[in-house]
């Protein structure tokens, strides 16, 4: 899944554009796949925990010069990838637990990158208190 991921991440000239490692672009992804089982696996009704690893992400993100649209995409296609995944393997499935399961997945995925736009957020009001605001632009006349 992350090699299909990935190659989807490849074909988008943004991301692409930022020059990452393979771990650099995909370390991540195996600490937030793994949160989204463990939500898949906790009893109907349960709170799942806030995501640290998506946090550590948003923060990583920023760092390496994502922009918010960039790390949203990167989601975007996490949710695609998973749900291509399900697809190709259907004969494998419990077709009553499907649907659940689906929304639980992009309950998860979604409540993941809500935490990294949080650090990414933070990152970026620390930045702007160190480096003071940005130049106000001039509107064209």
């Amino acid at each position: 899944m992350i090699k299909d991921w990935l190659a989807r991440v490849e074909k988008e000239p943004d991301l692409a554009s930022i020059p990452l490692s393979f771990e650099d672009r995909t370390g991540h992804l195996r600490h937030l796949l793994h949160e989204v089982i463990a939500r898949l696996r906790l009893p109907a009704g349960a709170k799942a925990q806030t995501s640290k690893a998506a946090a550590d992400h948003g923060d990583l993100r920023h760092k390496q010069g994502y922009t918010v649209a960039m790390a949203v995409e990167e989601s975007r296609l996490l949710q695609v990838t998973i749900f291509e995944t399900l697809h190709k393997n259907a004969h494998n499935l419990e077709f009553s637990a499907l649907l659940p399961d689906v929304v639980t997945i992009a309950d998860e995925v979604d409540a993941q990158l809500k935490e990294q736009m949080l650090l990414f957020m933070a990152a970026d009001t620390a930045k702007r208190a160190i480096t003071g605001p940005a130049p106000k632009t001039r509107p064209i006349q």
